[in-house]
């Protein structure tokens, strides 16, 4: 059920109408301002996990703890030649959102069993498989990875429903 609002000034018929925005818009809101702490300029990755209508959590792109910041000294690229030849560089000095998040709910004694996570993009295979053992049921994506495949076809094995707001595939610099 979603309800409305006016706003504004009747008299001079000036009336906006405020629509609150479902939980998923709400909680994908709310990973994207995370992801603006993101301290890797590359794909500025933010995330939620969420659970019963409630955050547990959350995690953006950046260094471990105390280590530098791409954005202090400058990315760490390493070179991936996928299967079909294709050839992608992946900044390796940052901890992805995904695991940030989950290393919280580690740290603060969290479960995440039966949770929903909300993320910029599909995440890659190693998120993949530690969204899958932490018991996460769901999630809710913005937009496609451009290698997203793997982390897809898992997610369906593992029987873990995967949404996305837009099947459009995230684009960032030097991908």
């Amino acid at each position: 059920m979603r309800h409305s609002y006016l706003c504004g000034n009747i008299n001079n018929m000036e009336v906006s109408k405020h629509v609150r925005p479902t939980w998923d818009e709400y909680f994908m809101e709310v990973a994207n301002t995370i992801a603006k702490r993101a301290t890797c300029d590359r794909g500025l990755s933010g995330c939620v996990i969420a659970r019963n209508k409630q955050i547990l959590v959350t995690g953006y792109v950046g260094s471990p703890i105390g280590l530098p910041h791409c954005d202090d000294v400058g990315h760490l690229f390493k070179q991936l030649t996928h299967e079909d030849g294709k050839v992608t560089n992946h900044c390796v000095r940052t901890v992805h959102a995904e695991q940030n998040a989950i290393c919280q709910a580690a740290r603060l004694g969290i479960a995440l069993e039966g949770a929903t996570l909300y993320c910029r993009m599909t995440p890659c295979r190693t998120c993949a498989m530690l969204i899958i053992n932490c018991g996460i049921v769901r999630v809710m994506c913005e937009k496609r990875y451009h290698s997203a495949t793997e982390s897809e076809e898992m997610f369906s094995q593992a029987g873990i429903q995967l949404d996305y707001v837009s099947r459009e595939v995230m684009n960032y610099e030097k991908q």
